[in-house]
């Protein structure tokens, strides 16, 4: 059975990692964009089954967004935002939204949104969820991601992370064996472009890694790839095997 693309509209990382580890959680495909522009070349494109899309975006409001996509397209979409006043509500639905969600909101009662408008349009169904993560060497569970809580924890332990740094692990683990430039890490925490950032990241690792050692002293998920930046190696061992 083919899996959902969903495509999420958002740019905040918090609310974005949230959302990305909940519907993954439930068995979908989620790629996850900032701006609205990026929204409608991807629907454009033809790859997106789905859109999940904030109001308030850097670049265009997500009705302007919501406006372009159906003109070509009839793919639903679902207003994401903290407007919560009945003329937003109403002007959502009526430019062509199926379904509108005031923020906070509960990740579940998302992923149960998404299914069914999925199920009334008659959109391609979620692929089975994910298995749960094996056993490493240990014996151990790997870390599990709490984007609700924001927390990050192992075998139960949780992490005391600061912001940045629970940022920064959670992109890392949303994408186990991807490299990211430092640069590309920047944009995930939301820390700036300017290139004296970087020691930024440089000293966020290093108190990672460190925070992890006292919980696993035979660990060392974080990887250097010298020149470029850091991926996340499920598994690895502190002598780097």
């Amino acid at each position: 059975m083919l899996m959902a693309h969903i495509l999420i509209v958002e740019d905040e990382l918090s609310i974005a990692d949230t959302l990305v580890f909940a519907l993954g959680a439930e068995g979908f495909e989620t790629r996850w964009v900032r701006l609205g522009r990026e929204a409608i070349e991807s629907v454009e494109a033809g790859s997106v089954l789905f859109v999940i899309l904030d109001v308030g975006l850097p670049d265009i409001s997500g009705f302007e967004v919501c406006k372009a996509i159906r003109r070509t397209s009839e793919v639903p979409v679902l207003f994401l935002t903290a407007r919560a006043e009945e003329i937003d509500r109403v002007v959502g639905l009526e430019i062509g939204a199926d379904d509108y969600v005031v923020k906070p909101f509960s990740p579940r009662e998302i992923a149960a949104r998404v299914r069914a408008i999925l199920k009334r349009t008659g959109g391609v169904r979620p692929g089975p969820a994910p298995a749960p993560a094996p056993p490493s060497a240990n014996g151990a569970l790997d870390f599990v991601l709490d984007g609700e809580r924001m927390k990050i924890s192992y075998h139960e332990q949780p992490l005391e992370l600061t912001a940045q740094e629970f940022r920064l692990f959670a992109h890392l683990l949303l994408h186990p064996e991807r490299v990211f430039s430092r640069q590309q890490l920047l944009d995930a925490i939301g820390a700036g472009g300017a290139a004296s950032y970087e020691r930024n990241i440089d000293g966020n690792v290093r108190s990672l890694r460190a925070k992890i050692r006292k919980l696993v002293p035979d660990r060392d998920p974080i990887q250097t790839h010298r020149g470029f930046g850091y991926s996340y190696q499920p598994g690895r061992r502190a002598n780097g095997e």
